[in-house]
């Protein structure tokens, strides 16, 4: 589905900008798309829903939150070369310009522009006469308003988690130079959207959702969602702002308590038909060995640790045998120029190893650099180590000819989840060579491979995550011990450091850590210690300085608080 979101024109943000246009001429608009004439099909609602899906996809690199969270956590150095300063600054917490994060801004708006229209003109609107039975209209509706109030939810919880609180702009017709929200404000609404999408959305178990509908947002997704606000925003008004609360406010009132969010895990757990991969490694391309080709396709090492990758496509995959444990990501795919660099997923080239092209692992910018101590002090039995992180120079890992001194920050070590995946043209007459492995998978010819074949998905909920919530908020081992268990590891009592060390191994460099660095109050003291790294080939010490007065925040656009005449006040230390 999530293919058919990129290659659909944003037609609700026409939409929206046709609806707002002043009448230049006394004339009815009888061709172009309108407020007033859109949303009356469930084709329209389709169409208007791929609008506000479209709003995940950022253009400036550093407002993809997986990059900027990656780079600001301890997990993960700069990297780059010499002129990639703007990674280097954003490591070191330092801002590389006055709208480093302004397309995060931008399309959170654009989103929820989008979101608003369909939450009101859905509303009153009839699909009927689109069904030949009543209760399945009844579905079509309950599904798009719940998914839309999701999304909404969403974006102002992306920018949150960066911004703090922003302006809310909960119907078409709001102004739009309203001031900040706080950021108690902003969660109530949060919160309250996430409660709305999870009331109103069907209780379909994920094995019985449509392949169609895969990539789109569920009552299960929402619930989940629920649990990771209100875990973040009680952890920072505690740890961040010193004002210590276990619930969760609401907009209308009334609040949400660490009961109401078990209940709403405890029937995720129970009823949605998530579950964990088998293996953890089979959630991540590398792991691909494909069957039904000949056997140049596949990689063999994948296949000697007996791999299989589990897929993209849900519970009847297009490759391996299902994957039940991503509740949502964003979808990316092989694209052209002309499309934009925006709907390749950029992680695998940014946080690629710099300047070395081997097979299974492609070259990249070389960003992101892995913290030697993350290795360090992580058990070899935990076979999520080696899953997670990719040691340079090693004949096991695919690694063999590797050649340092390629790049900054320099530690021996990248990230194993987004990184380039490539092996020889599958076909044995075929002249293509070594490319990405989407490139043969999707049989896609683009202009510039290297920069334009990662079509990975970038997960930003999985079940795992559920389960760690689960432990985290009840306070018992249950869910922990699951995530354990899967990686062959012995269960253990519930602590809150037993529970941060399941996150970090778990969740490395999926763009969590920063984000409970920060709601733990623990990234005070997250870069105490330097690091000893190599730039360019030269010997050097690595060290940040995070400055606390920013309370784990980015600068909102200085462009914003220009054209806002004093309206918004930039975050504090920036």
């Amino acid at each position: 589905m999530m293919k058919k979101i990129i290659n659909n024109i944003c037609i609700a943000a026409l939409v929206i900008a046709t609806g707002c246009s002043e009448d230049l001429l006394d004339t009815e608009n009888l061709f172009e798309k309108s407020l007033e004439s859109f949303y009356r099909t469930p084709a329209d609602i389709n169409e208007a829903m791929s609008g506000v899906y479209n709003a995940l996809y950022v253009g400036g690199i550093h407002s993809h939150e997986g990059i900027a969270a990656n780079l600001m956590s301890d997990m993960m150095l700069g990297g780059g070369g010499p002129d990639d300063r703007s990674a280097k600054n954003v490591d070191n917490f330092v801002d590389p310009e006055e709208d480093t994060y302004h397309d995060l801004w931008k399309e959170t708006y654009n989103g929820v522009t989008r979101a608003n229209a369909i939450i009101e003109k859905v509303e009153d609107t009839d699909f009927s006469a689109f069904f030949d039975i009543e209760a399945d209209a009844v579905a079509f509706k309950k599904q798009a308003i719940g998914e839309a109030y999701f999304m909404r939810a969403f974006y102002y919880f992306r920018a949150a988690k960066f911004f703090g609180g922003v302006p809310l702009i909960l119907a078409i017709d709001d102004p739009r130079d309203v001031p900040r929200a706080s950021f108690s404000e902003t969660f109530a609404q949060i919160a309250s959207d996430f409660k709305m999408a999870i009331e109103t959305m069907p209780s379909t178990p994920f094995s019985s959702i449509p392949t169609s509908s895969y990539g789109h947002a569920n009552k299960w997704t929402a619930q989940a969602y629920m649990a990771r606000a209100f875990l973040f925003y009680t952890g920072y008004m505690t740890n961040m702002e010193g004002q210590s609360t276990s619930d969760m406010p609401l907009a209308d009132g009334g609040s949400l308590t660490k009961t109401d969010i078990l209940g709403y895990l405890d029937d995720c757990i129970a009823n949605s038909g998530y579950d964990l991969a088998g293996d953890f490694r089979n959630l991540w391309p590398y792991s691909y060995v494909n069957e039904s080709a000949n056997d140049n396709t596949v990689l063999p090492w994948a296949e000697a640790a007996g791999l299989e990758w589990v897929g993209q496509d849900g519970h009847t995959p297009t490759f391996g045998t299902g994957n039940y444990e991503t509740m949502f990501a964003i979808r990316y795919s092989t694209t052209t120029w002309d499309a934009g660099q925006k709907y390749n997923n950029r992680l695998p080239l940014f946080l690629g190893i710099r300047d070395n092209s081997m097979v299974p692992f492609g070259t990249g910018w070389g960003w992101g650099t892995v913290n030697p101590k993350l290795w360090s002090q992580w058990d070899d039995a935990d076979p999520r180590k080696e899953g997670s992180i990719l040691e340079l120079g090693n004949a096991d890992q695919g690694t063999a000819g590797y050649e340092p001194n390629k790049g900054d920050h320099e530690t021996g070590f990248f990230n194993k989840k987004y990184t380039t995946i490539q092996h020889q043209d599958p076909d044995p007459e075929g002249e293509d060579g070594i490319k990405g492995m989407f490139f043969f998978l999707y049989n896609m010819v683009n202009g510039d491979p290297m920069q334009l074949w990662a079509a990975q998905d970038y997960i930003l909920m999985r079940y795992a995550d559920v389960l760690l919530m689960h432990s985290e908020i009840s306070e018992t081992a249950t869910g922990m011990n699951l995530v354990r268990e899967r990686a062959g590891l012995g269960s253990v009592g519930y602590s809150l450091d037993a529970l941060k060390q399941e996150r970090l191994h778990e969740f490395a460099f999926e763009g969590l850590r920063w984000f409970d660095l920060v709601r733990w109050g623990d990234v005070d003291t997250a870069f105490d210690e330097s690091v000893n790294v190599r730039n360019s080939g030269i010997d050097a010490v690595y060290n940040v300085t995070y400055r606390p007065e920013t309370k784990g925040l980015v600068p909102i656009p200085e462009s914003e608080v220009r054209l806002s005449s004093g309206v918004y006040e930039q975050n504090p230390g920036w």
